[in-house]
């Protein structure tokens, strides 16, 4: 006896039900083709809180579409004296940014499947790979790295991703 149950396989043993008992099932079909139509191929965007942006937001730091998340580039903007700046504070700060629009999207860690970095200094990059490693105890996604000439705020590093949805 085969368990495989989805949505379409119900659809048809439900309209050849009705079909049994004289009642036409098409406007069921309709409506249920119609309704997936419109999540499958949805954009959601979402600002750091999670509610959906608005049309006066220029740029949106979550975007889910066909079960991908993406995530723009978050700098670390650290208002402290430039003097106490490490690689590794600032990386920190970014990681955990992206970690939580991830989260907010409904993936986690372990769904990035790609990430970029971006680093003021090539010099940064033992420090914020140390760091960027403990965010991905089961081995981490695809990744880039460059070292750009600025970021904004002054940031040390930013890092954007694609991450998968894991629930929905």
């Amino acid at each position: 006896m085969n368990l495989t149950f989805n949505r379409r396989a119900f659809a048809a043993r439900f309209a050849s039900a009705l079909s049994a008992i004289g009642l036409t099932a098409s406007a069921f079909s309709a409506s249920s083709a119609a309704q997936s139509a419109s999540t499958e191929g949805e954009i959601r965007k979402l600002n750091s809180e999670g509610k959906p942006g608005s049309e006066k937001d220029v740029i949106m730091p979550v975007v889910i579409h066909n079960g991908l998340i993406y995530v723009s580039g978050q700098g670390a903007h650290d208002s402290r004296d430039q003097k106490e700046w490490t690689i590794e504070s600032h990386t920190t700060m970014v990681m955990d940014k992206v970690k939580k629009h991830v989260e907010i999207a409904g993936g986690t860690m372990d769904t990035v499947l790609q990430a970029n970095v971006f680093l003021v200094k090539i010099e940064h990059w033992d420090g914020m790979h140390k760091v960027f490693a403990t965010y991905f105890p089961h081995g981490g996604p695809a990744r880039t790295t460059v070292a750009v000439a600025a970021l904004p705020g002054d940031s040390l590093v930013e890092i954007n991703c694609i991450a998968a949805v894991a629930r929905k």
